[in-house]
């Protein structure tokens, strides 16, 4: 148990460029925002180098000091990798597989052990976000949080007017009728049909099963925006780093509580 004082002992740092205060620290991290990081230092849940923290404006040297909230220590922000990854169709969406298949980690740089926020299944493709930052992961894939994912879908055959009224009201499946969707009719190609289908949930095939659901079946499907990233021009198989711009948005609408 670390011990409690009124004043916490900081490493001192000779560099005032490197202190930051306490709260913005923990929520550059991800692990809250600005104003419940004040709360969490109020409760008494926050220790710097081992001393409990209660009073705002303690400075910090995020590359030396010891943070810990709720006894978990606090990464900085710089310390975490954010990858983007245009997922090809035939590539499997996990770290490794026990039968040889080809995985996104062979697309990915060798040096970095990263991990895959969400799925898409074998066939599915489009982006899929990578990270070491485990509490903005959890808080993306969390149901409760209830973060868009935007897809474009071919679908074989024409797809009526009352059929895409019936899924973006919900269908019945096996595991529960969906949350109302929004989904839009895009284009008419060689008979099949495109269609933008934006989910808040992430059953497992989902679009798929909804599809098939109204007597249809999906012909492709590709991811092309999770929350605020969106999937661009980026060249399938090939990935790059979120902007600075980027991981500020994501940060924003993915304040994690503790």
């Amino acid at each position: 148990m670390p011990k409690t004082a009124t004043r916490p002992q900081p490493t001192t740092a000779r560099n005032p460029s490197k202190r930051l205060r306490l709260q913005k620290l923990i929520a550059d991290a991800g692990i809250a925002s600005r104003r419940h990081a004040e709360e969490l230092i109020r409760d008494g849940r926050v220790a710097v180098n081992g001393t409990v923290v209660r009073e705002m404006g303690v400075q910090v040297d995020a590359a030396r000091d010891q943070v810990r909230v709720n006894g978990k220590l606090v990464r900085a922000a710089s310390e975490h990798t954010y990858l983007m990854l245009h997922k090809p169709r035939g590539v499997l969406t996990t770290v490794s597989d026990p039968e040889g298949r080809r995985t996104i980690m062979q697309l990915l740089p060798r040096d970095k052990r990263l991990y895959p926020v969400g799925r898409l299944d074998l066939n599915s493709e489009g982006l899929i976000l990578l990270t070491d930052d485990g509490a903005l992961a959890n808080h993306l894939t969390h149901p409760r949080y209830e973060h868009e994912k935007e897809y474009r879908v071919l679908v074989e055959g024409r797809v009526a007017n009352d059929a895409i009224q019936k899924l973006s009201a919900g269908v019945e499946l096996d595991d529960g009728k969906t949350a109302p969707a929004r989904v839009d009719y895009l284009e008419l190609i060689a008979g099949d049909t495109w269609l933008r289908i934006v989910l808040h949930e992430g059953r497992k095939r989902q679009i798929r099963r909804m599809v098939e659901a109204v007597g249809h079946r999906v012909r492709r499907l590709v991811r092309v925006r999770m929350g605020p990233l969106r999937l661009g021009d980026l060249p399938v198989g090939e990935w790059r780093a979120l902007s600075p711009r980027e991981l500020t948005e994501l940060k924003r609408v993915t304040k994690s509580r503790v």
